[in-house]
C-alpha cells in the first residue's frame, strides 16, 4: 500500500520550535485585567473537577506539564491524573463517567468510534513516537535493516493499537504475510504495551512494539530498533494519541473543556521554552532516567502538540479502513475542533505577540 499517512505536522515551524528557546523561563505573569478575566471565566465553568486518564508514556506530557506548572489551576480546574494500562480501559472510564478526558491512541479511538462508542476527539496529544525493537542477536553483523528483519520472528504487540496498525501497513507494503513460517511475521498479542515489552524477556519472543519511552528504554538495555515510525515514509507525521471525551460531556460542559484546552496549550508553550523544566515534570509521572525522557521528548522521534490535526487523523482512518483494520464510518459527528479553536483564539487575544501561539494558529488554519 502506497498511501502516506501524513499531516506535515513536523515539516515546518512546530518541529523547529521544539529545539529552540529551550532552557529559558516561561513568562507566566498576569496583569490585573487578565486576572479579572480568568476569574470571570472560572465563574462560568460548569464543572471544575476533572479526571484525566493517561498511559505510562512520555507522549502524554502535556497533561503532566499542565498539572505540575499550575496551568489547570490557573484555568479554575482541579484535575486529577490517573494512570491506566490500555486504551480499552481509558474508553471504559469515559463511558462510565469515571474520566472526563482520556489520552487515547488514534487507532483505538477510531476503531471504538466505528464500533458505535459515542466518543469524540477534540484535541491532539502526540504525533509519531513509536516503533519496534528486536533482540540484538538477530541483527548481529548487519549494518542496516528494515521491517523485513522480522520475517520468521515472533513479535509481541497490542491488538487495536497504533503500533499494530503501523506494522501491518509496513508489512503489506513489503508484501510480507502475517503468520507462522520463515517468510512470515508471527504477531503475538498482549493486553498492554507494558506486557508486550516485558515479553521480550521470554525466549519465545524475538521483537516487540514500543511506544515512548519504551523505545529508548529498550535501547538502553541493549535491544536494537527495527524502525521508528517517524523515519518511515508511509508513517510520516502520523497522529498518535488524541484527546478524547464522551460526546455528551463536551456538549454539557463547553466552558470547562475550553479551560482544559487552554491549560494544555499553555503547557505546549512551556515545553517549547523550558526543556529542563519539562523533563523534570515528566519524570514525576514516568520514572526513568532523565536522558531517556529527553531523547523521547526532544530527540525528533515524536512531538506532543495539542492541535486536533483533523486532516491527518482522517487520512489515518482511511488508511486503516483500506487495511481492513476497521469498518468505515462518518467521523464528522465525532470530531470537535471548535474547543481547540476557541481556546487558542482566547490565548492569542491575551498574548497577541506570542510566537508559539501564532505557529499553532497557522498550522490549525492550514490543516483543520
Amino acid at each position: 500500500m502506497k498511501t502516506k499517512i501524513i499531516t506535515a505536522f513536523l515539516a515546518a515551524a512546530l518541529l523547529t520550535a521544539a529545539f529552540t528557546g529551550c532552557n529559558t523561563s516561561s513568562d507566566n505573569s498576569t496583569t490585573p485585567e487578565t486576572s479579572a478575566a480568568a476569574s470571570s471565566d472560572e465563574a462560568k465553568l460548569e464543572k471544575k473537577t476533572f479526571n484525566l486518564g493517561h498511559l505510562n508514556s512520555t507522549a502524554h506530557l502535556l497533561g503532566f506539564v499542565a498539572k505540575e506548572e499550575g496551568y489547570f489551576e490557573e484555568e479554575g480546574l482541579d484535575v486529577t491524573l490517573t494512570l491506566f494500562s490500555s486504551a480499552a480501559e481509558l474508553s471504559s472510564g469515559l463511558e462510565n463517567d469515571k474520566l472526563d478526558v482520556a489520552f487515547i491512541g488514534s487507532v483505538p479511538t477510531l476503531t471504538f468510534q466505528s464500533q458505535g462508542h459515542d466518543l469524540t476527539i477534540f484535541g491532539g496529544e502526540m504525533t509519531n513516537g513509536h516503533g519496534y525493537v528486536i533482540k540484538p542477536e538477530f541483527v548481529e553483523g548487519k549494518s542496516d535493516w528494515d521491517v523485513s528483519i522480522l520475517k520468521g520472528r515472533n513479535v509481541a504487540s497490542v491488538k487495536n493499537s497504533v503500533q499494530d496498525a503501523e506494522l501491518q501497513i509496513l508489512l503489506k507494503d513489503k508484501k510480507i504475510e502475517i503468520g507462522e513460517g520463515e517468510d512470515k511475521v508471527n504477531i503475538v498479542y498482549f493486553d498492554s504495551q507494558k506486557d508486550a515489552y516485558n515479553a521480550l524477556q521470554n525466549d519465545s519472543i524475538d521483537a516487540a512494539s514500543a511506544y515512548s519511552p519504551y523505545t529508548s528504554l529498550a535501547e538502553s538495555q541493549g535491544y536494537k530498533v527495527v524502525y521508528r515510525c517517524s523515519e518511515e515514509k508511509l508513517l510520516e507525521n502520523q497522529p498518535c494519541c488524541r484527546q478524547v471525551a464522551a460526546t455528551e460531556a463536551l456538549a454539557k460542559y463547553p466552558n470547562s473543556y475550553n479551560a482544559f484546552e487552554r491549560a494544555l496549550i499553555k503547557a505546549y508553550k512551556f515545553t517549547q521554552e523550558n526543556r529542563e523544566g519539562t523533563v523534570k515534570d515528566v519524570k514525576k509521572y514516568i520514572d526513568i532516567e532523565e536522558d531517556l525522557i529527553n531523547t523521547e521528548v526532544y530527540g525528533g522521534y515524536g512531538t506532543s502538540v495539542p492541535d486536533p490535526d483533523k486532516q491527518g487523523t482522517i487520512t489515518l482512518k482511511n488508511s486503516i479502513v483500506e487495511l481492513g483494520y476497521t469498518e468505515d464510518y462518518d467521523i464528522e459527528k465525532l470530531y470537535n475542533t471548535d474547543i481547540y479553536k476557541n481556546a487558542l483564539a482566547s490565548l492569542i487575544k491575551e498574548n497577541p505577540d506570542d510566537k508559539v501561539y501564532a505557529e499553532l494558529q497557522n498550522h490549525f488554519d492550514k490543516f483543520e
